[in-house]
């Protein structure tokens, strides 16, 4: 019985150094690249949010000037969202804004939405999809310039009634045989545009987004 014990507790003595050294193990690990995983994915999205804007058209850090966002309708989400400003010479001139097209054929679809202080949209980017290959992913840039459709629209142009798909009298283009991506894509920009003129004043405001 005693060399049993002796056995059993020599077994539980290994493991639990075997534990503990694979724990330290991990936690320096994690430790001399965490910083390197978390630059790398804030320098991807950077890269992304950067994209729904002109080039050379802003001077500050668009992760630094980042907002956080109540849920809204108009806006598709249904936890609190991001936003960054976008500043030239510390005057806000455009913001990027997370919305999520609830509708889409195989489920939500996630957008960035850049739109400046006049109220024109700088630029749409799809940051993940379900749609069915081959027909709904012709809205990802990668696959189509269908997504630059958006460049330069606003409220006014079109007006409500153009911010269709052709097929439902408006006057965006779609792919044959898929109009219910194009048209959950649309409605959300054109929802996110809303958005912005409604809440203008807190979007655009001076030092709205920079972090103290």
């Amino acid at each position: 019985m005693k060399t049993l014990l002796r056995a059993t507790s020599k077994s539980a003595g290994i493991l639990l150094a075997f534990t503990v050294i694979f724990t330290g193990i991990l936690a320096f690990t994690y430790s001399i690249t965490h910083h390197t995983i978390q630059q790398n994915e804030d320098n991807a999205r950077r890269k992304l949010v950067a994209e729904t804007l002109p080039l050379n058209s802003f001077d500050n850090d668009l992760l630094g000037d980042q907002l956080t966002l109540p849920r809204d309708p108009l806006l598709g989400t249904d936890d609190p969202s991001l936003a960054w400003q976008a500043r030239l010479n510390k005057v806000p001139v455009a913001v990027v804004l997370e919305a999520t097209a609830p509708d889409g054929y195989s489920g939500k679809i996630k957008l960035l939405i850049g739109i400046t202080a006049d109220g024109k949209l700088s630029g749409v980017r799809v940051v993940s999809h379900k749609e069915t290959p081959g027909l709904g992913d012709y809205i990802e840039l990668a696959k189509s310039e269908w997504i630059h459709i958006f460049d330069g629209k606003s409220l006014s142009a079109p007006d409500d009634n153009g911010w269709k798909v052709k097929k439902d009298g408006g006057q965006f283009d779609y792919m044959a045989g898929a109009t219910i991506t194009p048209r959950a894509v649309i409605k959300a920009v054109h929802h996110a545009l809303k958005y912005a003129t409604a809440h203008h004043n807190q979007l655009f405001a001076v030092n709205a987004g920079v972090k103290p």
